[in-house]
This record gives C-alpha cells, sequence and structure tokens, in this order.
C-alpha cells in the first residue's frame, strides 16, 4: 500500500454502504432484465484533463458484487491523466459491471477531483523553499479517509484526521481557556501530543511561542502580517526557543496561495480542496464487439 492510498477497510466498509444505498430493498431491476450469460468489456476514459484517486474504491464496487470481474488499470492514484485516456478496464459478466458503474464513478470522479484541484494548490507553490498544501477536517461525512488519501495523491499533506489526533485550540476554546493556560493543560493532560494554537494577531503568536505551542495557527492573516509571524518566530528561535510549525489558513485561494507561501511559512490550509472540488468527469464506455 502506498502512501496516497486509503486503508482497504475505509475502502470496503465505504463501498458497501454506498451499493447499499444504490440496491436496496430489491436490487438492480434494470440489470435483472439482461440476457443471463451476457459479458462485456469497457473502459474507463476521462473526459478531462487531471490527477486520479480512488481506484481502490473504483476495483471495490465490482469485487462485492461478482468476483469474477477482472478489473486492471494502467494509471495509479497520484498520476495524472489527459482527456480521452484509457486508465482502465472492467471485462466480465455484463449485469454486474453496470450495477456497479455508477458506485465506482462515483467513487473516482469525485476523489479524483480532489486529487486534481490539490495538484494545482500544490503547483502554485512548487518553488525551492516553499510551504506544502494541507487539508482541514471539512470533509464529506463518512468518506474522510478517502478524501485525505485523494489529498495526498494530489500531492500535498493531512492535517489531523480527527479530534482524537492531536490538540488543537481554536478561538472558541481560548476564549474560555486562554492560551498560556491552555497549552499547559494539554502538556500536562496530553504529553507527547501535539499542541496547535489558533492566533489571529502578533500579540497572540507572542503568547502562543511563550507557552510552548508545537505549533501555530495563523488565521486570516494577510500576507503581510503572516511574514510578520514567521520573522517573530524566527527571532524567538534564535534566542533558543524552540520555532513552532507555522501554517496559515483562512483566504488561501489559488490566487493567493503564492503569497502566502513566500511567507515562510511551513503549511497553507484549504478547505477547498475537499469541499469545492469538482469532480473529474471520468466515463465507463463500454467497448464495442
Amino acid at each position: 500500500m502506498g502512501i496516497a492510498d486509503p486503508h482497504e477497510l475505509a475502502v470496503r466498509a465505504a463501498v458497501a454502504r454506498a451499493l447499499e444505498e444504490d440496491l436496496t430493498p430489491l436490487g438492480d431491476l434494470t440489470s435483472a432484465l439482461l440476457p443471463v450469460g451476457a459479458s462485456a468489456e469497457a473502459r474507463f476514459v476521462p473526459r478531462q484533463p487531471g490527477v486520479v484517486a480512488g481506484i481502490a474504491c473504483a476495483t471495490e464496487a465490482f469485487a462485492q458484487l461478482d468476483t469474477s470481474v477482472a478489473v486492471a488499470w494502467s494509471v495509479a492514484d497520484g498520476d495524472r491523466v489527459g482527456a480521452g485516456d484509457v486508465i482502465g478496464t472492467v471485462a466480465g459478466p455484463l449485469a454486474p459491471i453496470l450495477t456497479a458503474e455508477r458506485t465506482a464513478l462515483n467513487f473516482v470522479c469525485h476523489l479524483s477531483g480532489i486529487a486534481t484541484l490539490t495538484r494545482r494548490f500544490v503547483d502554485e507553490v512548487a518553488t525551492p523553499g516553499s510551504c506544502r498544501i494541507w487539508d482541514t477536517r471539512k470533509t464529506t461525512p463518512g468518506l474522510r479517509t478517502l478524501e485525505k488519501a485523494a489529498v495526498r495523491a494530489g500531492g500535498a499533506v493531512n492535517h489531523r484526521a480527527n479530534l482524537s489526533d492531536w490538540v488543537m485550540f481554536k478561538d472558541n476554546h481560548l476564549a474560555v481557556l486562554g492560551i498560556a493556560e491552555g497549552v499547559a493543560a494539554a502538556k500536562a493532560a496530553w504529553p507527547g501530543r501535539l499542541v496547535h494554537v489558533e492566533a489571529t494577531d502578533l500579540a497572540e503568536v507572542a503568547q502562543a511561542l511563550e507557552a510552548g505551542a508545537d505549533a501555530l495557527l495563523l488565521d486570516n492573516m494577510s500576507p503581510e502580517d503572516a511574514k510578520a509571524a514567521v520573522d517573530l518566530a524566527d527571532e524567538w528561535a534564535s534566542r533558543g526557543g524552540r520555532r513552532p510549525l507555522l501554517e496559515c489558513s483562512g483566504g488561501i485561494t489559488l490566487e493567493t496561495a503564492a503569497a502566502y507561501a513566500a511567507t515562510g511559512v511551513d503549511l497553507l490550509s484549504t478547505s477547498q480542496i475537499t469541499q469545492s472540488a469538482p469532480a473529474l468527469d471520468i466515463g465507463l464506455d463500454i467497448v464495442a464487439k
């Protein structure tokens, strides 16, 4: 399993839910009318260029219906594909091919759309020494593992997967706890866990540095303010302090990503790549005989 691949347990579970949604309660009424023994070959063909993801889910959709359906791919998650390329084939009994078609395409089109938009963001900041793009928890309920794998396929990295991964203090937490008190409590309760603090201005950046935060989220700062925060963290480190990871969040778009990356932050987070990515148009075309 490669770094961009989702875990097979997540794939099987997501596909099973999708097939149940499509086939309950009576199954595929139309495919049940096909001639017994009918077989076919079909090809996965993108209608537009992009980056592919979700191959494991597409394969699993056919496997859960009929293991005799043979699926072969000429690409892997993370590969760029062109319009009109044949990226995979399916061969076997016609009925399960047609029954699984929409489920398979729903996964591969949706996840490839995420990978494609992610790659566009990655390309915007792909200069020597530049920062990385990472995602957020703003994902489709039930599909987070798959969508975060698609982000990796697009060349970006993953923020925390869930609330148990590390401690992250946002503005609503800090309104009650305060930065110094919150960081101290987190390190006492969860030693070894990363402590991430949101900062909206340079005063809060200074407080988080003093408190010993492991990472800072520079929230809705302009590139100029983000650069000042980077300078403050670097100056803190020059005096013997530990420089935390610095993340910019809020206002990160394809148009602004390069400007934010140039500030010297380590990471840019954006929900666009999972929440707003258009599906990549991919079809499954039956090969005429």
